[in-house]
């Protein structure tokens, strides 16, 4: 069975070479980059084995990609400690969405409403959590901050997928920029089967859920290796994602 492998980073700009993977099962670093031939170099090395391979990678590889710890340090939170991370970052929150459906998404007249007529009606009363939500971005927004997610989709959509689909307009109107990728679009780019938010470039909030798809908790990551991999996941989904309103239309001329 083949390994699950985690790309890491990479020492170059150009060809990729050398790089560093993660075995996301056994924690191993597999590192790749250009071999000893030179016998001179090679008779100086001890126990390396035949069979073994040698190779050659700058020291910044290492420090920069190598996971510092076997195992990550991360800090666990609550959801509500979760939610106040929206009214302190600075600069940007971006989210990635991978999952094929959210148990929370079920538990409201909302969702209801949705199942029976297809649509999607904001209709959240005041002083509700959604609300308070709602208003908390729109005042973030509207102080040039930005809050951006990227949406994986499967092909055809699953009810969950379509009720996000359908009410994302709604996000927008608070300021919120969404965008969607098709997954066999995701897969090819290799992007991670991860539902993290990304703030202001430095901390992940890695959204942990249960087998009944609920939300229990959630990690935060400081780690810089892990938080430059994540800016890269970002980078390359937004780079590839349809903004919402071009995805919808598109969907609808392809029913």
């Amino acid at each position: 069975m083949a390994r699950r492998l985690r790309f890491s980073g990479t020492g170059s700009d150009v060809s990729g070479c050398p790089s560093v993977h993660e075995d996301l099962d056994s924690g191993e670093v597999i590192v790749h980059g250009t071999p000893l031939t030179d016998s001179g170099d090679i008779a100086q090395l001890q126990h390396l084995s035949e069979g073994e391979v040698a190779v050659a990678v700058p020291r910044e590889l290492l420090v920069d990609w190598a996971p510092k710890e076997r195992t990550r340090q991360v800090r666990t939170i609550g959801l509500g400690e979760f939610n106040g991370l929206f009214a302190k970052f600075e600069h940007t929150a971006w989210r990635l969405e991978t999952r094929r459906r959210y148990a929370s998404d079920e538990a409201s007249d909302r969702w209801e409403g949705f199942i029976e007529t297809g649509s999607v009606v904001e209709d959240w009363p005041d002083g509700s959590p959604a609300k308070e939500f709602r208003d908390m971005i729109r005042a973030q927004t509207e102080q040039g901050k930005r809050v951006e997610r990227v949406r994986i989709v499967d092909q055809p959509p699953t009810v969950g997928q379509r009720y996000l689909l359908d009410g994302a307009r709604w996000n927008i109107a608070t300021g919120e920029d969404i965008r969607n990728l098709w997954r066999i679009d995701a897969d090819r780019f290799r992007l991670p089967a991860e539902d993290f938010w990304l703030f202001d470039s430095r901390l992940i909030a890695l959204l942990r859920f249960d087998d009944d798809d609920q939300l229990t908790h959630v990690d935060l990551i400081t780690e810089p290796a892990e938080v430059v991999r994540c800016c890269m996941v970002r980078d390359a989904a937004w780079h590839h994602a349809v903004p919402w309103q071009k995805f919808t239309a598109e969907m609808r001329e392809d029913v």
